[in-house]
């Protein structure tokens, strides 16, 4: 298989005849760092298939809308956290009615999943992460585990670069307290 070229990428896209050629090599190259992303923000493995798959077909749907204005990993990562935030959402509104603590049931959710392979230190590290806002929780994310920089965030986000830096600072502040506490 030929190496992933973005620009080839686009010329395929802009043609119905190749259009699904360049997508299938979208899916090769960005399925395995989306899911994490979205796997990070919602924990459960089946929840971050489902929305991983969403991601695809929002993205497939509105491919011909795609302006090549930011890049196609930016434009993807955009629909992933919207997916995540309108799941996240739902589900919040779904288990507030139920109980108190909706985080608390998330982190119930991760600790019974046969999918979660993580240590006793990675399961800490997803508890403080829940305890953050959830923009917090994903500029984290993206700048800890994606090591994506701050500029292509601002793009994702819609936010400026000081705010994203401010946001990360508070966020590490915050899992640091929090691991603290339980020590």
């Amino acid at each position: 298989m030929t190496p992933y070229n973005e620009r080839e990428v686009l010329k395929l896209l802009q043609e119905e005849s190749t259009q699904r050629q360049g997508f299938e090599m979208i899916v090769a190259q960005y399925s395995e760092q989306l899911y994490w992303q979205i796997r990070r923000m919602v924990l459960s493995h089946e929840d971050a298939n489902d929305l991983l798959q969403n991601t695809f077909i929002k993205a497939w749907t509105n491919i011909d809308y795609f302006r090549a204005e930011a890049k196609l990993s930016t434009w993807l990562y955009r629909i992933a956290l919207n997916e995540c935030l309108t799941f996240l959402n739902k589900q919040r509104a779904m288990t507030t009615v139920a109980i108190d603590d909706p985080e608390a049931m998330v982190v119930q959710k991760l600790e019974s999943d046969p999918y979660f392979s993580g240590d006793q230190v990675q399961l800490c590290l997803q508890k403080a992460l829940m305890t953050l806002p959830e923009k917090q929780r994903m500029v984290f994310n993206l700048k800890y585990y994606q090591e994506m920089k701050y500029e292509e965030m601002s793009e994702v986000f819609g936010t400026s670069v000081g705010a994203l830096k401010a946001s990360y600072h508070h966020a590490v502040k915050k899992i640091e307290k929090f691991l603290e506490e339980i020590d």
